[in-house]
């Protein structure tokens, strides 16, 4: 039986994002699908935009794993945002 410390959170790297969007007080982030035919498929990734900064996600996925694509984007803006050297909130008061 699994103890309720062995549980895993159930948020989403999109869902993650967006709530720290909300803490910093900024727009809602804006996610695009960017594809690549290669050969006979197409590959598929992501980008995210986030206060005026797009972020790709580093991997690309098959068509059914578009939403991976998305997770992946996210979890790169969201490593960014809350990275106290880069996030909004200690940018806008560097130079003060």
């Amino acid at each position: 039986m699994p103890s309720s410390s062995s549980k895993k959170s159930s948020a989403t790297w999109q869902s993650k994002l967006e709530d720290a969007c909300r803490e910093f007080q900024i727009s809602a982030p804006k996610y695009q699908l960017v594809s690549d035919r290669r050969g006979g498929r197409t590959a598929w990734s992501s980008q995210v935009t986030i206060y005026n900064q797009t972020h790709s996600a580093r991997f690309w996925y098959d068509g059914k794993n578009l939403h991976n694509a998305r997770e992946d984007a996210a979890e790169v803006a969201w490593n960014w945002l809350t990275t106290p050297s880069s996030s909004p909130s200690t940018s806008n008061t560097a130079s003060w």
